[in-house]
């Protein structure tokens, strides 16, 4: 079985690799960001990501190279999804005890962005608006602000300001990924506790898990078989329905990346101000004030 279920898992991994391709073309991420407006109400938004630590036995002869904030021992999963659930990149096996500012920078999907390779959209004003902004991605806290990444502003709020309704809006949108790795170890439940394995082993299994998550979605014969009706979170006027999976969090070993504060660059806060500036005036939704 050692050797039987690594070469499954690579043999998945080689017939669905076609299944988790990151866009290539402008239009190709138009067409994600579109949706996802359509659907959690966050313009020129290119996708939900977010990272867990999947947690491991103590590997063999590893010292503290695995172990991550919480003392456990870990490699890392991190996806960037878009708004029909699906993983459109997938980063797993980066050790557990990289801090978790560093993880995203660890990533293919950071150094494209770096290096402006990902031929996403050129900037452009905001609907009625004059301030150029990009595309982004959103994350919750244990990302850094940058240019194309946004995240909650720090703190609480009082109902009704433009910080809060910020924060809500942006939690709507990065909902998604959440949805993503909750489904996903609520149906393949070797994620639901920690693996008596060798990290390369894990790295396969996770990535082979990812592919038939994509593969099931999208198939028409077995979507609703895999994600049946009230699974994943609904909207229904503005009220945040839960999926479902949430009832089986606390089965779940994938363990959140920790929040880590950082100061941003100006020009990362000024287009997060933008966005905070546009839900409260030209993107008002008329249930944003009752639900934050």
């Amino acid at each position: 079985m050692s050797c039987i279920v690594p070469e499954v898992c690579e043999a998945i991994i080689e017939a669905l690799k076609e299944n988790i391709k990151m866009p290539t073309t402008e239009s190709e991420w138009i067409q994600i960001s579109n949706r996802l407006d359509e659907l959690w109400n966050f313009p020129y938004c290119a996708g939900a990501m977010d990272g867990k630590h999947v947690i491991l036995e103590a590997p063999v002869h590893s010292g503290t190279e695995y172990r991550n904030y919480k003392s456990n021992f870990s490699i890392v999963m991190f996806a960037l999804v878009d708004a029909e659930y699906n993983y459109k990149f997938l980063d797993v096996g980066c050790q557990g005890r990289i801090s978790d500012g560093g993880i995203f920078k660890e990533t293919e999907l950071y150094r494209k962005l770096e290096n402006n390779s990902l031929r996403l959209p050129a900037s452009e004003a905001l609907q009625g608006r004059n301030k150029v902004v990009p595309y982004v991605f959103v994350g919750d806290s244990a990302f850094p602000l940058q240019n194309n990444v946004m995240k909650p502003y720090p703190g609480e709020y009082p109902k009704g300001s433009p910080r809060r309704i910020f924060n809500y809006r942006l939690s709507r949108a990065r909902r998604i990924v959440e949805n993503v790795f909750g489904i996903t170890a609520s149906v393949f439940r070797v994620l639901r506790k920690p693996m008596l394995l060798q990290p390369e082993t894990v790295e396969t299994i996770v990535m082979a898990i990812a592919h038939l998550h994509n593969f099931l979605r999208n198939t028409d014969s077995s979507k609703n078989l895999y994600t049946p009706p009230g699974s994943l979170d609904s909207d229904q006027n503005g009220r945040l329905c839960e999926g479902s999976w949430w009832r089986d969090t606390e089965m779940s070993s994938l363990l959140p990346l920790n929040n880590v504060p950082r100061r941003a660059a100006l020009t990362a806060k000024q287009i997060r101000d933008e966005f905070d500036d546009y839900f409260m005036n030209k993107s008002t939704v008329y249930w944003q004030n009752t639900y934050c």
